[in-house]
């Protein structure tokens, strides 16, 4: 009995071979009709002998291709059209589009084979793709995803390509940034300030200069790298210097699993993740004794490196030919984006690099490399960008059409169509010019890429952050309701849909900033609810921040300021710590005036600034180059074995009731003091106790700490959310006893525990207004 089926595929299935797979099928099977892209995503009418189209419904549904995400089939019966044939049909542009765009992935090993193979064409190629690999996001203008909307179409095909992409049962059908020597992109190489190119091969010329130790700027897949020896001292140390990034650990790439082995401690887990088709840099504990020699100021003091494996053939030709890994940082100076623009790259990376090694392949966006690390035993993301965005994250329900703007501090948007919440690679800090600018482009590529028109544009609480001011000055849809959402709220938010969890639950919120409902600086919070709307239960004691703004890039004056609160003026007689020892007789006598009368001294409840002071009390870090560098150093020096802890207290206090973003105080929140902590910490440095023990009692403290506020508060579901949640000693201690204690702690997997994520809690915030 003849039967025939109209079938819609959602999901990420365009550019993924999937329409090949769909005809390869048909043909196995018998069957007739077509195929097509569109903007949905892939529509299929099928007909034939009943049980054959039911087998290839389930074939569709469980042997899809390995790059294709499929999130929804709609399949519907009809009476047969006759067809005789089964054809690829030409693309159907309509609609707002709401297939999903498919991600740059790393290069598949058939396509190595070939770069490898002496006898391939395309051997030695450094642009070879196909189906399953390749540039995507970054190449895409406009969907549906063919090449007239890419950045390949002003590369035409040549015969051979040409016969590959038209042939629906070669691995490189309709493949759209297909190409080969003959009619691909090519490299170049040319020296900063000099005028002719070499004559040398452009990678040849590139490796020597590596070898030389000179500074490369290379153009990767959605930007500009900057590449060194990290065997050479002195050329990483002039990196650094050029970059303006003076400690922040650089990133590196190793030819192969073996090969990064030789710096790194590599489990399965690990593995299959540098290993994967997204290839994110993975940060692993470094191995006892290496056999590379890196220099130390590659990540100094660091015992975890941040490792890659090349994400595309010319990384491929690059390792294999270099005899150790490299330094691959973003092509940038610090706190800007990455180049994606020849011009712009010689202008804004002329000053870093001594040469640079590009190609003539036009980059659409920028889409730095993502970042992942292992804690309790599963990957959590730290940057989400390439291999990933702009891949949707879903919610448990559909809120209206929202635009989410994100933070300040590691910046990505979010726009939701349906339940689908689509998140923009990693933007960054928004505090440059180049930054903002960025962030702008990024907002209107993904509304038109989207053909948006969101009636929702949903903010940070902070008046001052450069997103919130863009969502109340720009003219961008003008009729869109502007909501501020509570920055912890929207880290707690984020962490329950993420799980899809319903609440209430109570939200561990710790970072280093975020506006208040009170107009002060919170970061150490618990709130209590659920995605909608949250009660503000508890907090950590406040203290003051000395200066402000310079008490962040200067944990000594948080440390002096933790002093003041647990030990009064008598704290200026602890002349032997080193926060102390730090500041002259007069800035202890300003800044002693500052904490006694409130002057430039915000108070603040963030838990990364008290993480910050202690670590200046340990004579960690009394001034810092980067963000968490303090607290960095505290988590690498406590000791996994210490078991004891330092008190913290719970009391009951009374606050004024207030409103906003989604957060309510309660007026007899918990206040978490931390100053019993404090005073136990100053009496085992009186006593000797080891650095390393101490850092391991203030961690453990914590973790009791926090414990028993969710003992107290009675609830089950614990999401915990925020910066300070990065430091696996904090968060892996705290999820190892909420489960003991029968909870059920729940820590972002699929987006940032940090503030990348916060633009996904902002619009999952926006469920509430669909009632």
């Amino acid at each position: 009995m003849s039967a025939a089926l109209h079938i819609l595929v959602r999901g990420a299935v365009q550019g993924v071979g999937f329409r090949p797979f769909v005809y390869r099928l048909a043909q196995t099977l018998g069957l007739s009709g077509w195929v097509l892209n569109d903007s949905d995503g892939v529509t299929i009418e099928i007909e034939g002998d009943a049980d054959q189209v039911q087998h290839f419904l389930h074939q569709l549904q469980h042997t899809p291709p390995p790059r294709a995400q499929i999130d929804q089939i709609e399949a519907t019966w009809h009476p047969p059209h006759g067809y005789t044939t089964f054809q690829i049909r030409p693309s159907l542009p309509r609609g707002m589009p709401t297939t999903l765009i498919p991600p740059d992935t790393a290069t598949c090993p058939d396509c190595l084979a070939e770069m490898l193979d002496p006898h391939n064409r395309r051997f030695g190629y450094a642009f070879t793709n196909c189906t399953n690999c390749g540039p995507r996001f970054s190449i895409i203008a406009a969907l549906p995803y063919d090449r007239p909307n890419t950045t390949m179409r002003a590369f035409v095909l040549c015969p051979a390509c040409g016969a590959e992409y038209g042939d629906p049962v070669d691995r490189r059908f309709h493949a759209q940034p297909n190409a080969c020597p003959v009619c691909g992109p090519r490299l170049a190489f040319d020296v900063v300030g000099e005028a002719q190119s070499p004559t040398t091969p452009p990678l040849n010329a590139a490796l020597t200069a590596l070898r030389q130790g000179q500074i490369v700027a290379l153009k990767g897949i959605g930007g500009y790298q900057l590449l060194v020896d990290p065997r050479n001292a002195e050329a990483v140390a002039r990196l650094r210097l050029r970059k303006h990034r003076p400690a922040k650990p650089l990133a590196l790439m190793a030819r192969d699993l073996e090969q990064a082995a030789a710096l790194v401690q590599i489990d399965q887990v690990a593995a299959e993740l540098l290993t994967s088709v997204a290839a994110p840099i993975v940060l692993l504990p470094r191995i006892p004794h290496p056999s590379i020699a890196l220099a130390d100021l590659v990540a100094p003091g660091h015992p975890y490196l941040g490792v890659m494996l090349p994400c595309s053939p010319l990384h491929h030709l690059l390792l294999r030919s270099f005899d150790g890994p490299l330094v691959a940082t973003s092509g940038n100076l610090s706190d800007e984006p990455i180049c994606i623009d020849d011009t712009e790259a010689h202008q804004r990376l002329g000053q870093i690099a001594d040469a640079f090694l590009s190609h003539n392949r036009p980059i659409e966006r920028h889409v730095d490399d993502s970042v992942v690390q292992v804690v309790a035993g599963i990957p959590r993301m730290l940057r989400r960008a390439r291999g990933y965005a702009p891949l949707p994250v879903p919610l448990p329900a559909t809120p209206p059409s929202t635009l989410a703007l994100g933070g300040q501090l590691k910046n990505s948007i979010a726009l939701s169509i349906g339940p689908q919440v689509f998140i923009s690679q990693h933007i960054g800090d928004l505090h440059t010019l180049e930054a903002r600018s960025a962030f702008e482009r990024v907002i209107h590529d993904f509304l038109r890429l989207y053909a948006a028109q969101p009636s929702l544009i949903a903010h940070d609480l902070h008046p001052d952050y450069a997103s919130s001011q863009m969502a109340h000055t720009s003219t961008l849809l003008p009729d869109a309701r502007r909501v501020a959402v509570q920055h912890h709220h929207a880290h707690f938010a984020a962490c329950l849909a993420e799980h899809a969890a319903p609440g209430p639950a109570l939200g561990v919120i710790w970072d280093g900033t975020g506006y208040g409902v009170d107009a002060t600086i919170w970061g150490g919070e618990f709130l209590f609810g659920d995605v909608a709307a949250s009660q503000r239960v508890a907090y950590l004691r406040p203290f003051t921040l000395p200066g402000g703004e310079a008490a962040v890039r200067e944990p000594a004056r948080v440390a002096l300021a933790l002093l003041w609160e647990t030990l009064g003026p008598a704290c200026l007689e602890q002349e032997d710590l080193a926060p102390l020892a730090h500041f002259n007789p007069t800035q202890r006598s300003l800044l002693l005036r500052m904490l006694q009368h409130g002057l430039n001294s915000p108070h603040t409840s963030s838990a990364g600034r008290l993480f910050d002071g202690v670590a200046a009390l340990l004579g960690l870090h009394l001034q810092v180059s980067f963000e968490g560098q303090a607290a960095i150093a505290l988590e690498h020096l406590a000791d996994p074995h210490e078991s004891l802890a330092y008190p913290f207290a719970l009391e009951a206090t009374t606050a004024p009731a207030q409103s906003a973003g989604g957060v309510t105080c309660v007026p007899n929140p918990i206040i978490l003091d931390w100053r019993p902590a404090i005073s136990a910490l100053l009496a085992d440095l009186r006593r000797g106790v080891a650095p390393q023990q101490i850092a391991a009692r203030f961690h453990n403290g914590l973790i009791s700490a926090i414990c028993a506020l969710a003992r107290h508060i009675g609830v089950a579901t614990i999401a915990l959310s925020g910066g300070c949640f990065q430091n696996r000693h904090l968060a892996e201690g705290v999820i190892r006893q909420l489960q003991a204690a029968h909870h059920h702690p729940l820590l972002p997997r699929h987006l940032p525990v940090n503030d990348g994520g916060l633009c996904y809690g902002q619009v999952a915030a926006m469920l509430s207004t669909t009632n």
